[in-house]
């Protein structure tokens, strides 16, 4: 990291409408990810929580506009103590099919549940999606100084976990116990917040049995041979959250194709047990629950019947939580949520991800040859209703970005280590609090615009360009004030980096972290390239310049960036230069 051209490498992001570009735009509808139309180049300047009991929840946007200049005669203006966000924020839901603005039931409170994953096998990168998405939306309920209570499931009792255990012939609470946790590592791999409750099926049969007792009671479901199944006949309303009709319902795909049923789009409630499997006792008989009654059960238990905000994949509208509201208000008829909010699809390389394609990606194997940082950066660089297109040149590019943010900031800490922040003034020249006051209103409009995370990423390049003029450039060093400008600064995009679940425990460890994922993807270890560097610095001196450029390149092809400076030449971690001609070509 010696060389002061490494510290001073900028990217060029050429493309006004990039998620990452310097260019901001008021939010606009969701687009589909433009990471593919990146072209990266090189520049040579450089929560409080709920208890585990029943959580009590019983006009058009207006831009933040900027405030007017306090800069006295000297072109200084004080450093402004944080304020409340005044950007309103706009959820889209499902629902009503538009944007709302957000209204919680309770006063500063907000309750939220999310379906978590069966827990059956180590987690894919839609999973990953998910909850990145819903991460950074109890990120920013938090820092609007909302007190959350955030229940996200576990499905521990199922078809799959069942089919799954039997081929691995093992205990299958067991085997769904074991995975619960891969699940809970890799989240934490992704610095997602742990939720304020993590509820599995298992423990809560209490409840659900009770649940679906209501139902009966209510005329709205039947038994059949120890089986109970929910009528969708008795239920007018059906099809309002999909748009749906019942015949468009998808026999098999966790609806049982059974003739008994009399309705073919009925669901089951209630599965009587059958040789082999996990069972609890029940009013019924023996058996065990239905996929779709857990999350209104559990949802009801931590949060009650009507609640702010539930939530999960595109591919959960339609029958999951179709079947949910029909079950929720069938139980108790108050039973109301506000917002039902929705990710989009993954793709990989264009194509639907599935095993059969073979293009199926655990979030382990994504994050083998990348930084999980770079994942979630990845993530993010999308709007979250849009569709994503998984692939190994947008990682390239998510993991090159996340290098440059994290060596400024870097860069910052040990400059700003040198100084005692108790001598510094308390005011900074007017065109940086400027250009502070910008990014925090662009920031606050546009994730208040329905999270529109591309466009707070793409407002991270100013200030990050301020600071590595104030620390690289020679008009930039001689400027006044000019360490407060940085700690003010980095402050502020700290604050922005942890919203987005973006803010590591150490600049320095990730860095070495990117460069080690680097090398791995490159196939070469540090020695093999500080070998390079060398053959090359003695080609240069041999006047070999073609030999040298041969070298240079070989490294660029596999991601590896050489950089002259001063004090010698040092490597960081690019994107390859396949990556870079077909984001060109796209």
């Amino acid at each position: 990291m010696g060389a002061a051209s490494l510290k001073r490498c900028c990217l060029l992001l050429p493309s006004p409408s990039s998620p990452f570009s310097i260019v901001r735009t008021r939010a606009r509808l969701p687009s589909p990810s433009l990471l593919s139309s990146l072209l990266l180049q090189s520049r040579k300047t450089r929560p409080s929580s709920f208890s585990r009991a029943l959580c009590s929840f019983s006009s058009s946007p207006s831009p933040h506009s900027l405030p007017p200049s306090t800069a006295d005669a000297a072109g200084t203006a004080p450093i402004p103590a944080r304020s409340k966000p005044s950007a309103e924020l706009y959820l889209y839901n499902t629902m009503t099919k538009q944007k709302e603005h957000f209204r919680t039931r309770v006063p500063g409170k907000v309750g939220m549940y999310v379906c978590g994953v069966t827990a059956y096998d180590l987690s894919h990168i839609g999973h990953a999606r998910v909850y990145v998405t819903f991460d950074v939306l109890y990120r920013y309920l938090q820092y609007l100084k909302y007190e959350v209570c955030y229940v996200r499931n576990f499905t521990d009792v199922d078809d799959k976990i069942i089919i799954r255990a039997n081929e691995l012939r093992e205990d299958p609470l067991t085997l769904s116990s074991r995975y619960c946790d891969e699940f809970i590592t890799d989240m934490a791999s992704l610095q997602c917040l742990p939720p304020t409750v993590q509820p599995r099926v298992s423990d809560h049969m209490n409840q659900i049995i009770d649940m679906i007792k209501k139902i009966i009671d209510n005329g709205c479901a039947y038994r059949i041979d120890g089986d109970v199944y929910f009528s969708v006949d008795k239920f007018p309303a059906y099809g309002r959250l999909s748009g749906r009709k019942l015949e468009d319902n998808r026999a098999g795909e966790r609806v049982a194709v059974d003739s008994r049923k009399k309705n073919p789009a009925d669901f089951a409630l209630w599965k009587s047990a059958k040789a082999g499997e996990p069972y609890w006792e029940s009013p019924w008989g023996p058996g065990r629950p239905g996929w779709h009654i857990e999350c209104s059960a559990m949802s009801a238990a931590y949060l009650g019947h009507s609640f702010d905000i539930h939530g999960g994949g595109m591919d959960l509208v339609f029958p999951h939580h179709e079947n949910e509201i029909a079950q929720s208000c069938a139980a108790c008829s108050n039973s109301n949520i506000s917002y039902w909010i929705h990710n989009g699809f993954v793709t990989v390389d264009e194509e639907k991800m599935s095993k059969s394609l073979k293009n199926f990606f655990t979030i382990r194997e994504v994050i083998e040859l990348y930084h999980p940082l770079a994942l979630r950066l990845f993530l993010i660089g999308t709007h979250y209703r849009s569709p994503i297109n998984y692939s190994r040149v947008h990682l390239d590019a998510a993991s090159d970005r996340l290098f440059y943010i994290y060596q400024t900031l870097c860069d910052c800490e040990e400059v700003l280590s040198q100084h005692d922040a108790r001598n510094l003034k308390d005011s900074i020249p007017a065109d940086i609090l400027n250009c502070i006051q910008k990014f925090l209103v662009d920031f606050e409009n546009s994730i208040s615009d329905d999270l529109h995370t591309p466009v707070v990423l793409a407002g991270l390049s100013e200030p990050l360009k301020t600071i590595n003029d104030l620390l690289h450039t020679r008009k930039g060093r001689k400027r006044s004030l000019r360490i407060e400008s940085i700690s003010a600064l980095e402050k502020e995009i700290r604050n922005v980096l942890n919203v987005l679940g973006l803010m590591p425990s150490s600049y320095r460890q990730v860095l070495q972290q990117l460069r080690e994922k680097a090398l791995m993807r490159a196939g070469l270890t540090e020695e093999e390239v500080l070998q390079k560097i060398e053959e090359r610095s003695l080609a240069r001196k041999s006047k070999q310049y073609e030999r040298s450029d041969e070298i240079r390149k070989q490294l660029s092809v596999v991601g590896i960036a050489l950089m002259d400076g001063p004090d010698g030449t040092s490597w960081r971690p690019s994107v390859p230069l396949a990556s870079q001609e077909q984001v060109t070509s796209t």
